[in-house]
């Protein structure tokens, strides 16, 4: 029984890496074909670009950013790797099959445009995060994408996605609708996948980050103890400048919670140094579990 625990294991993997791959594409592919392509919004990814073949030419999407694919993935395959290249190549497959003989199944929604924005982003956002959580893609953009973050790991996916799509929401308005309406509703498109795609990667639980410089570290803690029930940790530093020692205190809190830490500091000490930073997602005690 155990020789067969790998071998179970790995079916289990990827049956569900399969499922995913279908629900993410199902996702993308409703968001592409039933509600862009039907307001002619200027769209994200290489999706956008075969948007815009299928606007010009009536060429199928999932065929079209299947064939353009091809290059990118062999320019992009050494930098993420023969595992990563296979998995985003069982997806491209997918997700361009589903874009093809899928939504073309589901009615076309012909209502409000606003209306149509809003799924356009919120549902390629969700399955774009799908996908990339299982460490896979669906090719083009994202191998670029992907390459980007490999390199600069301190951008987010959302972030760098956020850039790359605005060039491409910029040419298929230019190309297709020539319609500045469309432009607007793509840049909004644009905003909700990235803000999509980094709140479900990043988990919905982000907060904030504060590091406290004070005199009165002790009692700064055990303030923040009593008005939000957080813990702290203290740090030691020194000043570049005056060289004496300082404690700094660090805590993790959520976005309500902060606002109350702010003025719990000023009380004890109005002359502390406060910096507050965003925080994807925070793991542990008193937050969501790893």
């Amino acid at each position: 029984m155990k020789k067969n625990h790998p071998t179970m294991w790995y079916v289990k993997k990827w049956s569900i890496d399969i499922s995913i791959d279908i629900l993410g594409g199902v996702l993308i592919a409703l968001a592409t074909y039933n509600f862009a392509a039907a307001s002619e919004f200027p769209v994200v990814g290489l999706n956008g670009i075969a948007l815009i073949f299928y606007h010009l030419w009536g060429l199928p999407i999932g065929k079209v950013a299947l064939l353009l694919n091809i290059p990118i993935a062999l320019c992009c395959f050494r930098i993420l790797g023969r595992d990563f290249f296979l998995r985003s190549i069982r997806t491209i497959i997918i997700t361009s099959f589903l874009m093809d003989y899928t939504a073309p199944l589901f009615p076309v929604y012909q209502g409000d445009r606003m209306l149509a924005a809003i799924c356009t982003g919120v549902l390629s956002g969700l399955g774009f995060a799908l996908i990339y959580m299982r460490d896979s893609s669906t090719g083009g953009a994202d191998f670029v994408m992907l390459t980007l973050k490999a390199l600069n790991p301190h951008l987010t996916l959302g972030k760098i996605a956020f850039v790359m799509d605005a060039l491409i929401v910029l040419l298929g308005t230019a190309i297709v609708s020539k319609d500045i309406d469309s432009l607007i509703y793509g840049m909004i498109i644009s905003f909700l996948l990235s803000t999509v795609v980094d709140k479900v990667m990043y988990g919905i639980d982000a907060g904030k980050m504060t590091l406290i410089v004070t005199d009165y570290a002790k009692e700064v803690a055990q303030k923040i103890d009593e008005v939000t029930a957080r813990g702290a940790t203290f740090l030691k530093a020194e000043g570049s400048y005056s060289g004496e020692k300082k404690d700094v205190v660090m805590c993790a809190c959520n976005n309500k919670q902060m606002y109350s830490i702010r003025n719990a500091v000023k009380e004890i000490d109005p002359k502390a140094f406060i910096i507050i930073m965003e925080s994807n997602e925070v793991l542990g005690e008193g937050f969501k579990p790893h």
